[in-house]
């Protein structure tokens, strides 16, 4: 067995790769490594977990799965029902609970699922803990013994399990609080009219909720779940659809949530996008404005788009880069106090409110930011340039190409060539046996030229 935790949990074809066992076995595997001793005033007490899923059909058995191993080893387990990732982060900390768990596959389709833990206060797992539970369910598979705490002699017996929906409310009821206050005493949406489009995922409920009652007009697309529809033709992996029904109806704007609703983009008035980095630098501006920018500080990754680095110069506004993935961001905005980071698909995080990306919590502060300064939301998105950007997977043995000399060869002639006038990245997929190639720079027919260039590279080194 392979490491099985990729760049965000576990994930697999339900049923297949993901099957009820292996989510049972990992689910005890994690008990004592997120929750190694309970106790309250030195009284020993069982661990507190909640769980929570997106609209998977198969979220059905996993989610059995989990809370069977969970409460076997003595777990008491809060259901939360469908709701989306942040609010589990959010309700970790809030229920003062060990961990969190999350039965989602973000933007993949209805066949995969995932597993993801949250620690303590709602935080991801870092890498070395992910891999000690990995061990744990290792040394599970191979005999070892399963705790079972509710057995003979035990003081504390198998785990409970409650259904804790409501704790739904308390999330919404936060996600509204973070919200300033306007002049006027109006709601600080009042006067927009949204289309959000839920990708009849995790917030296709929560979502147009909190839009409605931070006081606009809510128009509501992807929100009928069936647990096989979810991010089909719809969310933020297939924005035309936001696109028309914006310019149908007439709306001033558009959000967009993937299929857990960690991550948001948007969409202006004329139908067109706004992606992670616009939407940053919107956030930033105004936290600039307010003399809120925790040490004058964006956190990105190395995708962000070259564009958004000149915007953030130009505004006086300092900007580090992480790899990617927004554990990543986090880890690094944690380190150096900082409170905005994201990244180019939408996960925005914002530290003063949130532990994670959260795509709803997004929406909102971009949709007020946009708001109390009287500006459409194009204006908005116009803040930053983009550069254009070509983005091509290679498939092949990634590892190999990687340490070829002749592919690092490549990649430095054609950083020379594009001197300050763009860059290139190539990056190994942390989940996939691909090579991302990526070509950024103010001429679109450069880009395309150096890109096929590089792809002919790396296969190359494959071979």
């Amino acid at each position: 067995m392979g490491r099985i935790f990729g760049t965000d949990g576990v994930r697999g074809a339900a049923g297949a790769d993901l099957t009820a066992q292996l989510a049972m076995d990992l689910a005890v595997a994690a008990v004592p490594v997120l929750a190694p001793a309970a106790a309250a005033s030195g009284n020993l007490r069982r661990p507190v977990a909640v769980i929570g899923r997106d609209s998977r059909a198969s979220g059905d058995f996993l989610e059995a799965a989990v809370v069977a191993g969970l409460a076997s080893s003595g777990v008491d387990v809060l259901r939360l029902g469908i709701i989306p990732t942040p609010g589990v982060a959010y309700l970790t900390g809030a229920l003062n609970a060990d961990f969190g768990v999350v039965l989602s596959a973000s933007h993949n389709p209805a066949a995969d699922n995932g597993i993801k833990f949250f620690g303590r206060a709602g935080i991801k797992l870092p890498d070395d803990t992910e891999d000690t539970i990995e061990a744990e369910l290792h040394a599970i598979r191979g005999g070892a013994a399963r705790r079972c705490p509710g057995g003979e002699g035990s003081a504390l017996g198998f785990g409970r399990v409650t259904d804790a929906y409501s704790a739904n409310e308390t999330y919404l009821d936060h996600l509204l609080a973070t919200l300033p206050t306007t002049a006027d005493g109006q709601p600080p949406l009042h006067g927009l009219r949204v289309v959000v489009d839920c990708a009849h995922g995790a917030a296709y409920s929560i979502g147009p909720r909190a839009l409605r009652r931070a006081g606009a007009e809510v128009i509501a697309i992807g929100a009928a779940p069936d647990g096989l529809n979810i991010n089909a033709g719809v969310g933020s992996t297939h924005l035309d659809t936001l696109a028309a029904a914006v310019i149908e109806h007439g709306a001033d704007a558009g959000l967009a949530f993937d299929g857990d609703a960690d991550r948001c983009l948007a969409m202006d008035g004329d139908g067109q996008p706004l992606d992670g980095d616009q939407i940053l630098a919107v956030l930033a501006a105004q936290l600039k404005r307010r003399d809120q920018l925790a040490g004058n500080t964006v956190v990105v990754t190395v995708m962000s788009n070259l564009g958004f680095h000149h915007a953030m110069r130009e505004s006086g506004i300092n900007v580090i880069e992480t790899p990617v993935g927004d554990k990543h961001v986090y880890a690094a905005m944690r380190d150096g106090g900082y409170i905005l980071g994201g990244e180019q698909s939408g996960h925005i995080i914002q530290m003063s409110h949130a532990t994670t990306g959260d795509g709803v919590l997004t929406g909102l502060h971009l949709l007020a930011a946009v708001n109390s300064g009287g500006i459409p939301v194009s204006a908005a998105g116009k803040m930053m340039t983009r550069y254009p950007q070509v983005l091509i997977n290679v498939r092949g043995d990634k590892e190999r190409a990687m340490a070829d000399p002749a592919l690092a060869e490549a990649v430095t002639a054609a950083t020379a060539k594009l001197g300050d006038t763009g860059r290139v990245l190539l990056r190994p997929s942390g989940t996939e046996p691909v090579i991302r190639v990526m070509v950024e720079t103010e001429h679109p027919d450069q880009a395309d030229q150096i890109a096929s260039e590089l792809v002919a590279a790396v296969r190359l080194a494959m071979s």
